[in-house]
């Protein structure tokens, strides 16, 4: 019966020699690194000790690069990818950066998604891994008719908020959402997301397949603090707290 096990299964006799690998940590050698993680390596590497997207010198054009330059390889991130059928989607945390960020896997299930949603004043560069997701952008509910540019909620604001100063004490609500794009994205796409592009949803078209996704997060405001879901008809918010990751580093919470 041994001979039809495979050779990776059977000890070495003593006169095998030993492979030099073997030997490579009393020489000092690093451990071989796959695409993913050294993705993870170079994202920590571009915001350093400190920065986040905001900082001065971090170009989020970078952070795009780099994460549109890896090769997407299952068999990489898969120890992260928990998926959860009774859920729309896992928050799987991979990796906690320098405290001022956080990298995420995100497993969809087959034809669910995300509530409508801000980013809590972050900033998210997400990459497909496996699967389609589509992305659908809103603009900002103004609780003005008219949408006045001088409102904090207004998409030219310096400063987006989820709060509007655009009508007095005792004013009208909100308004129903209006869209401003609808996006699909495939495998090995990237693409951007903050509170001055508005709000937006991101689901899973298909029926039958699982999506992964791979969110850098800066800052990971949404973890702290939750964010604010909005009803696409009436326009209006409520706070959600992000309770915990489904897993992190590969370990199921």
């Amino acid at each position: 019966m041994a001979a039809a096990l495979s050779n990776k299964y059977l000890l070495p006799t003593p006169t095998e020699e030993k492979p030099a690998s073997l030997h490579d940590s009393a020489r000092g050698s690093p451990e071989p690194r796959d695409g993913f993680q050294q993705l993870i390596n170079d994202v920590n590497v571009i915001l350093g000790p400190c920065n986040g997207i905001d900082s001065a010198g971090v170009d989020v054009g970078e952070l795009k690069f780099v994460l549109r330059d890896y090769k997407s390889c299952e068999g990489e991130w898969e120890k992260y990818a928990f998926a959860d059928y009774s859920r729309a989607y896992t928050r799987n945390l991979v990796d906690r950066g320098n405290g001022k960020c956080n990298m995420l896997l995100l497993v969809w299930t087959p034809g669910k998604g995300s509530p409508i949603h801000d980013h809590a004043n972050a900033h998210c560069v997400m990459k497909i891994l496996k699967g389609r997701l589509r992305e659908t952008i809103y603009a900002w509910p103004c609780e003005s008719s008219n949408n006045p540019s001088s409102c904090k909620a207004h998409p030219s604001s310096l400063y987006p908020s989820t709060e509007h100063t655009c009508s007095p004490a005792g004013g009208m609500g909100p308004s129903s959402l209006q869209l401003v794009r609808d996006t699909t994205y495939h495998p090995e796409q990237v693409t951007y997301m903050s509170d001055r592009l508005g709000l937006h949803r991101v689901e899973n078209p298909s029926d039958s397949e699982v999506a992964v996704s791979l969110h850098l997060y800066t800052p990971p405001n949404a973890a702290k603090h939750g964010c604010h879901i909005f009803d696409e008809t009436t326009g209006k918010k409520s706070h959600v707290a992000q309770c915990h990751f489904y897993s992190e580093l590969g370990v199921k919470m």
